[in-house]
């Protein structure tokens, strides 16, 4: 929007008192303060991926305490995730209260997968855990499945009394 022009003495004189004040303020902040800010385009930090546990030599300390970082601060996000997808099934049982049961199924399903995948990762640890014993959770899981078939789906049959 163009700047109006002033119509008289008196609107002349505020327009310079205003552009006296105004203008210090507004050099500072574009050749100042705007340069030196730091724009993301989101509001949180973002920090760079490193290397997960199974990616770290056993004697390299450093890689350790960095992967252990990095997954307890993904455990941080997926709990939000989980609580933020719990939040939004609750929020959808309160607006459709009597038709919720219809309405609110694909939030249920969405927060009940989210949930498992959760449990699965993170389940069963403990209190104080750390990526390395998360990786050996994944790396029986993954044992067991390869022996038995899918965790819940009931072990398969095995030798010849059964056929």
């Amino acid at each position: 929007m163009p700047e109006a022009t002033p119509r008289n003495i008196i609107d002349k004189f505020f327009f310079t008192v205003g552009s006296v004040l105004d203008a210090p303020t507004v050099w500072v902040r574009e050749k100042i303060v705007e340069p030196n800010q730091k724009n993301y385009p989101w509001y949180h930090q973002k920090f760079r991926r490193v290397p997960t546990i199974d990616q770290c030599y056993t004697d390299d300390v450093v890689c350790i305490h960095e992967a252990n970082v990095q997954y307890k601060r993904d455990k941080l996000v997926d709990n939000e995730i989980l609580s933020i997808l719990r939040q939004r099934f609750e929020d959808c049982t309160m607006y459709e209260a009597p038709d919720h049961l219809e309405k609110c199924t694909p939030l249920m399903r969405q927060y009940e997968e989210a949930a498992g995948n959760w449990f699965a990762k993170y389940g069963d640890l403990g209190a104080y855990h750390d990526a390395r014993r998360a990786y050996m959770k994944q790396k029986h899981r993954m044992v067991w499945e390869r022996r038995h078939g899918p965790v819940g789906s009931g072990m398969k049959k095995t030798g010849s009394l059964e056929e």
